[in-house]
């Protein structure tokens, strides 16, 4: 038997096949279902099936839709600890403030970024808890003991901070969107303005945080006083739009006013100037 005959029959071998799809998951670093499913030339199910197994062997990242590497997170997660060690004392009291809104029981949305990542780490006195996020690195950060079902919603995979971008939504099997919503959605920002209220550098990112902040009940925005008067390329949404904006440090009038008109309750750790 040839070596191509060989690798054309171990593709319909279960484990043959697992090997390979692994192997090309940590050569591609982001791969698709059905991207899979037309390579290996399998059902859809069967290729979720192997994910879902891989994921669970730790070979690789389930993601809604898809999979990505570990070495992709390993090479990612670097530079996240790499900014994590920025403004690092700040994002840590923003995290633990944030964490005291969340309820036991409760339904979470997550965007991406390091003060979200170190918020999604301090969750380890809740129980019962749904959480969906587009932040590849949060499913790792929770703690297990937090978690009653974790959701990672699908598209493409920024890699600068392995978060996806992509519809905030979930289809059933016969392909139409689940109406989904949550109690409380935590969302890091760059930059908080009077005027320009919340916004982010990524267009895409920006409509998806758009999305997030509209299934959810409670907003609470996460953003250090490094961020306070700027603005950025693509605004996420007016101040209004959220109930809580937790922060470091008070900021100026201009920008305390427009919360206050916005009703947008500061939230800072005690004694905070």
């Amino acid at each position: 038997m040839t070596n191509v005959e060989k690798d054309d029959r171990q593709r319909h071998l279960p484990a043959g096949r697992k090997a390979q799809l692994a192997a090309y998951v940590t050569e591609a670093g982001q791969v698709t279902v059905s991207a899979l499913a037309e390579r290996f030339g399998v059902s859809i199910d069967t290729v979720r099936r192997d994910l879902d197994q891989l994921s669970a062997d730790g070979v690789l990242v389930r993601t809604y839709g898809g999979a990505v590497s570990r070495s992709t997170i390993t090479r990612t997660d670097r530079a996240v600890d790499q900014r994590l060690s920025i403004q690092e004392q700040e994002k840590e009291k923003i995290a633990a403030l944030a964490a005291s809104l969340v309820e036991d029981g409760s339904t979470i949305m997550i965007n991406g970024g390091t003060t979200t990542l170190a918020l999604a780490r301090l969750l380890g006195q809740h129980r019962d808890l749904t959480v969906a996020t587009n932040n590849l690195l949060v499913p790792a950060a929770l703690p297990a003991s937090a978690v009653r079902d974790i959701y990672v919603f699908g598209g493409a995979v920024r890699s600068l901070t392995l978060a996806t971008i992509g519809p905030v939504s979930f289809r059933a099997n016969g392909g139409a969107d689940l109406d989904i919503s949550c109690d409380l959605a935590l969302i890091g920002v760059g930059a908080v303005a009077a005027g320009a209220g919340y916004t982010t550098s990524n267009l895409a990112e920006a409509a998806m945080m758009q999305e997030m902040i509209s299934r959810a009940a409670r907003v609470a925005i996460l953003a250090d006083s490094s961020k306070f008067d700027r603005r950025l390329f693509a605004q996420v949404s007016e101040l209004a739009s959220a109930d809580y904006l937790i922060t470091d440090a008070m900021p100026g009038p201009e920008l305390r006013d427009a919360l206050e008109a916005g009703e947008v309750e500061l939230i800072t750790p005690p004694g905070a100037r």
